[in-house]
């Protein structure tokens, strides 16, 4: 589980608590001041690692949050040992934070296990509540008038980018490898990502973002978006029960998909209501406030109609998109998804223990190959997406198909929900953050071949690669 076994997951990403929290409140009085400086702690090591790993990524042209993630497998369980969580069996031994506690703390044995995980639960939700932000900040990106314009040639590829890879991820891993249905379901979903800021950026370097080509990749990269963020509260959903039934599956999906549509065509009302809000209130925050005041009650609303936390953040995001505060908005929003975003992507990785996908050890074999059959799948189940365009004489197939490749942030979502749910096992779950890693490093070169490594001035009125964002 990715919290203590007193919380039942957020499971996707964000949501469900149905046992109350034991934050500072319920600690005895005198464990208090050592589970906040644990947490400050903890706070320093994942702020210091994801600017390092940010820091390095960006050096090297690769998508700052790969760092980040790169960053909290070192400061994790396969490395460090700085930041780590009590599931599978860790205890407070194991823990860096704990034993830097330990040193200057006199804690009597159960002191330092109540210590360690009260630590480790606040850790947590501060994690689940960077990916509701950061699924929020997703759909502020996620332009629904590009949408409109490259219309039914991306909504095809996005379609095909999304059921190909799915359906082939889930069905061999319950064939071939006989695993149960609810990972493999997970793990096939996590395969339907597509990374709009990574393969936005290297389109604006090459001039072509506003190519044919270019509109077709990324306004099926937002669909994609849509599509997945929809697959992925069906399959969390599906988690929390532990069994699929097929008719709680409809419901699943027609509720995720009238809710979001619903939110997207009540965006016009909500719009008025939060302009005329933004210029009658002139504290700080007259714009930012509302718009998270926004985001958490639909939120809630996804979570209280049985949907998931992350779809109405998402849902949000879009309608806000259409507003005129929007571009103020994107700018305000940025400092607070610095704040809480990279908290999740370091403790992603912190818990993906890599050891499991060690070869010298028999046991970890099967997970390797899993592995490179996620890759296999990951890599051609987006390729083929280029040959469902019709009607396009002359276009490049293959530089589209490898557009979609690149899972970056969305597939560590995916990731980081499937553990939380419980859904995964260790070996699933570091083959699906390989499977993102990989990819995220590969589609940028493979773009530029696809495309026959050319760079073209960009076109005008189109922003620069420094203007567009690469992790997300």
């Amino acid at each position: 589980m990715f919290f203590n076994p007193t919380i039942t997951a957020f499971t996707s990403g964000m949501a469900s608590l149905v046992a109350p929290i034991p934050l500072l409140a319920t600690v005895e009085a005198e464990n208090s001041p050592i589970v906040l400086s644990g947490v400050l702690l903890s706070l320093v090591v994942i702020y210091l690692a994801s600017k390092l790993g940010a820091e390095a990524a960006l050096k090297f042209n690769l998508p700052p949050v790969l760092g980040e993630l790169v960053a909290g497998v070192i400061v994790g369980v396969s490395a460090l040992n700085l930041i780590v969580f009590p599931e599978g069996g860790l205890s407070a031994s194991n823990s860096g934070i704990m034993t830097v506690l330990q040193s200057i703390n006199s804690m009597s044995p159960a002191a330092v296990t109540s210590v360690f995980e009260s630590q480790s639960e606040i850790v947590s939700v501060l994690a689940e509540l960077g990916v509701i932000i950061l699924l929020f900040e997703i759909g502020l990106e996620s332009d629904l008038r590009q949408l409109k314009e490259v219309g039914i040639q991306a909504t095809f590829v996005a379609v095909v980018g999304v059921a190909v890879p799915f359906a082939a991820g889930t069905a061999g891993l319950m064939i071939i490898f006989h695993t149960a249905a609810i990972p493999a379901i997970f793990a096939g979903a996590a395969l339907t990502a597509t990374s709009i800021g990574i393969t936005s950026k290297v389109l604006s370097e090459l001039g072509r973002l506003k190519s044919k080509e270019g509109q077709i990749i990324v306004g099926a990269a937002v669909i994609d978006d849509v599509l997945g963020i929809i697959v992925l509260a069906v399959v969390a959903s599906l988690a929390k029960t532990g069994e699929i039934d097929v008719v709680n599956v409809i419901y699943l999906i027609v509720g995720a998909t009238t809710f979001l549509l619903g939110s997207i065509l009540l965006g016009g009302i909500f719009n008025k209501t939060f302009a005329s809000a933004v210029e009658k209130l002139k504290t700080r925050g007259n714009i930012v406030i509302p718009a998270f005041i926004f985001a958490f009650f639909m939120a809630f609303i996804g979570n209280a109609i049985h949907l998931e936390a992350i779809l109405g953040a998402f849902a949000a995001g879009l309608v806000l998109d259409e507003s005129d505060a929007r571009n103020e908005l994107d700018e305000l929003i940025k400092p607070v998804a610095d704040l809480f975003v990279p908290i999740f992507f370091v403790t992603v990785g912190a818990r993906a223990d890599l050891g499991v996908l060690n070869p010298t050890v028999p046991e970890n074999r099967a997970g390797l190959l899993i592995a490179v059959f996620l890759i296999v799948v990951a890599i051609f189940g987006k390729l083929i997406t280029g040959w469902a365009v019709f009607g396009q004489p002359g276009i490049n197939r293959l530089a589209i198909g490898v557009g979609m490749i690149p899972r970056g942030e969305v597939g560590l979502v995916f990731a980081g929900i499937g553990s939380a749910s419980g859904a995964l096992d260790k070996p699933l779950e570091v083959s699906i953050i390989i499977m993102v890693i990989l990819t995220t490093f590969l589609a940028p070169p493979f773009l530029r071949i696809a495309f026959g490594d050319t760079v073209e001035p960009p076109a005008s009125g189109e922003p620069s690669s420094e203007q567009t964002a690469i992790g997300g």
